[in-house]
């Protein structure tokens, strides 16, 4: 059974999709998650993780997820899964990751198909010029989520090319 629920976030008022009770959708106001319009708020569970991240007093989610998509986009977000809070890498550093150097730009699409951003940290994907390129839930939001992690960790965010 898929339940659609609102999260309200420094970021605006996320959708969260659950299907049989695990998270398959985490989706800014910008973004057309496909469904409906969510009317009631996210489980205690899923509002609890997202405060104390949104609070900067926590790093690692455990909420149960799974992400639909190709072969190709699930090597990538697997990837994505895998860069630290409050680091950065390239499109180019994550096409060498996952073993397509010459891909960035298949990467970058596959990126920007991911359903559950933030648990998903596609924000942490940068130009390899550093500068802040393409993101689903909107530029202003990505520089919040890179922001509060440069601050949580007390310093520069770490950038890895």
């Amino acid at each position: 059974m898929k339940t659609l629920h609102i999260y309200p976030s420094p970021c605006g008022n996320l959708t969260i999709r659950l299907e049989n009770g695990v998270l398959t959708g985490l989706f800014f106001p910008s973004n057309d998650s496909g469904d409906q319009t969510p009317t009631d708020t996210a489980p205690a569970p899923i509002q609890k993780e997202l405060d104390e991240y949104f609070r900067g007093e926590r790093t690692e989610f455990s909420i149960p997820h799974r992400a639909s998509g190709t072969e190709f986009q699930q090597r990538v977000w697997a990837e994505l899964a895998k860069i630290p809070y409050g680091e950065t890498i390239s499109y180019g550093e994550l096409a060498r990751r996952i073993g397509n150097p010459k891909a960035s730009r298949a990467v970058g699409m596959a990126n920007g198909r991911n359903p559950i951003s933030i648990l998903i940290p596609c924000h942490r994907v940068i130009g390899s010029n550093k500068s802040l390129t393409g993101y689903g839930g909107g530029l202003p939001n990505k520089t919040l989520l890179l922001n509060l992690e440069r601050e949580t960790i007390g310093g520069s965010l770490q950038f890895r090319d």
